[in-house]
């Protein structure tokens, strides 16, 4: 696996992490017992895992000749 394959793989884990764990943390505040704490958690693991979608697409972007293998 060469190193540009296996950093699109990191990063795509990565955003779905951040994604699960800020959904997760949403349904957290949405619970009676819910903090501010959840919802701003939540916000930022969206907005982490947007950002990291953003930069695998700037990633691919500049390494578009280079081969995965």
């Amino acid at each position: 696996m060469s190193l540009k394959a296996f950093h699109v793989l990191f990063i795509t884990a990565a955003s779905a992490l951040a994604f699960g764990f800020g959904l997760w943390l949403l349904q957290a505040y949405r619970s009676p017992e819910g903090a501010t704490s959840d919802l701003t958690g939540g916000v930022t693991a969206l907005v982490a895992g947007l950002g990291l979608l953003v930069y695998e697409g700037f990633f691919l972007k500049k390494l578009k000749n280079v081969s995965y293998l």
